[in-house]
């Protein structure tokens, strides 16, 4: 049995988890709209989540807010998207 796998997809899964730093920047830019002003919450409630599960205090609270004015189909979505997310990206080593 051959298995073939994309180029994309072994790009993807090389690179490196952000840090709960970077993850918490990019929710603040999706809640808020960053300069484009275009906002997203289920986007933000992801990389909330993901910065929150590397233990970012600060990603937890937002989340919590965020999650207030979410229906639980988009709160699912999000929570798709930070696994698909996390399949996709492998940890940093710490080297």
């Amino acid at each position: 049995m051959t298995i073939a796998v994309g180029v994309e997809a072994l790009e993807a899964a090389a690179e490196p988890i952000l840090s709960d730093a970077e993850m918490y920047r990019l929710g603040l830019v999706a809640s808020t709209g960053g300069e484009e002003g275009v906002f997203d919450l289920i986007t933000a409630h992801k990389w909330f989540n993901l910065a929150a599960m590397q233990g970012n205090l600060e990603a937890r609270a937002y989340r919590a807010e965020l999650a207030k004015e979410m229906t639980s189909e988009e709160i699912a979505e999000a929570q798709r998207m930070a696994r698909e997310y996390l399949l996709t990206h492998r940890p940093r080593s710490n080297n």
